[in-house]
Order: structure tokens, then sequence, then C-alpha cells
């Protein structure tokens, strides 16, 4: 599967961004958002959760939660109880000179940090589309 990278690249550049975590049946906003672009530390191809890696870099999104009820859907979604990724989706709207484009990003996500009233997700990104 080939990334669209242009498409990355331009929602890297909007920090007021609106993103929403869709996670089975239930929505959660997601601030201090931040994407970037980082190395694999692979040598060689290899397979993790089923999922197969070969890139040399991949791209990374942390978000924050504010709402603490959506903890127990998180095992459900990370690989450690499971023996594959689930893929979540995160949606956002993109406004440009010719209207707006939403975007959908699936991530997998590779762990958390809680604390009492916030829950810290970091996700690699494995796709990105234009809905």
């Amino acid at each position: 599967m080939v990334m669209d990278e242009k498409l990355l690249a331009s929602i890297m550049q909007h920090n007021e961004l609106d993103y929403t975590l869709h996670l089975d049946t239930k929505s959660y906003q997601l601030r201090d958002v931040s994407i970037t672009k980082s190395a694999t530390p692979l040598t060689r191809p290899n397979m993790r959760g089923g999922v197969y890696f070969s890139d040399t870099f991949h791209y990374r999104i942390k978000a924050t939660v504010d709402d603490t009820t959506i903890v127990p859907f998180l095992s459900k979604a990370m690989l450690g109880p499971n023996t594959e990724f689930k893929n979540l989706k995160i949606t956002s709207s993109l406004k440009k000179d010719m209207g707006t484009k939403n975007i959908s990003i699936f991530t997998n996500l590779t762990n958390t940090m809680q604390s009492s009233s916030k829950v810290e997700l970091n996700m690699v990104i494995v796709d990105i589309r234009e809905d």
C-alpha cells in the first residue's frame, strides 16, 4: 500500500485542524495532535502483529483524549492483549482554496499513557484517504 505523502504533508502544515477518533460506536475528540515522520528501527523487512513492515520510516501521530471512558476500548485495539493491531480511524476536515476535504487517517495504536483526567495515545499511521 502506498501512502499519500502529499496529503499527509498538507495536514501536517495545518495545526488548527479538529480530529475525531472513531472507536467501535463511540467518537472521541482529540487535542494536542502532532504528526511526525520518524525512522523505523528495523534493519530488514519484518512482521509484527500480522503487519508487514519494510519501510525505513513511518508517520506517527500523538494525541490526547480528555475522556477516560476510552480506556476499556483501547485494550481491544493494541498489540499485546491481541495478536494483531486493530485499525483505528481518525477523521478531520481540511479547508482548501476550492472547498473542504474530508480526510480519514487509519492508525495502529502502539502505546498509551493514562492519568486521572486524560489518555495520551501514540499511533503509527498506516493509511490516509480523502473521503
